[in-house]
């Protein structure tokens, strides 16, 4: 979250929110912003909406049962685009990226987490995780991709990358 720098005005998208808490984090940083969620699941948009009931009640939380192959329009373009343990889920995930990096401004920051959950799952494990999230952002066309590690068990890849000032690209 923090990674991220999320701004007051910004418009922030987390996709896959679960039961919300980093939606809440948003809409505390986003202040004068709007923070967007899509999940596959009907049962979390349930529950995240009753989580964020103040936010989502005055405008400036938007919660929607939706899949990251049928992304929902969001109007304005994003500021910032929050993936947790979902990006493996995703079926041609550059593909997907690409369309995500259409939806960010210029400059706009995506960060993409992972922690391995596999049976046995270590500091290697994650190393491998973070690399391909890199190289998947790479291939979409985002610039200045960097892994940030969590210390906790097993760890987390937190891969940074920012979307290119030049849009045609």
């Amino acid at each position: 979250m923090s990674l991220l720098d999320v701004q007051p005005t910004d418009r922030v998208l987390e996709i896959g929110f679960g039961p919300g808490v980093a939606i809440a984090e948003f809409a505390g940083r986003a202040t004068q912003g709007h923070v967007f969620g899509i999940d596959h699941s009907q049962a979390m948009v349930r529950h995240a909406t009753r989580r964020n009931a103040a936010a989502v009640r005055i405008g400036r939380v938007h919660l929607t049962h939706a899949s990251v192959e049928q992304l929902p329009s969001f109007d304005d373009p994003l500021d910032a685009i929050l993936a947790v343990n979902s990006v493996g889920f995703w079926p041609d995930p550059v593909e997907r990226l690409r369309e995500l990096r259409r939806m960010l401004r210029p400059a706009g920051r995506i960060a993409l987490v992972s922690q391995p959950r596999c049976p046995g799952a270590t500091r290697d494990t994650t190393a491998r995780a973070g690399q391909e999230l890199q190289d998947l952002l790479t291939q979409a066309g985002f610039l200045h991709t960097r892994v940030e590690t969590l210390d906790l068990d097993p760890p987390v890849a937190c891969v940074l990358a920012t979307n290119p000032t030049d849009m045609t690209s």
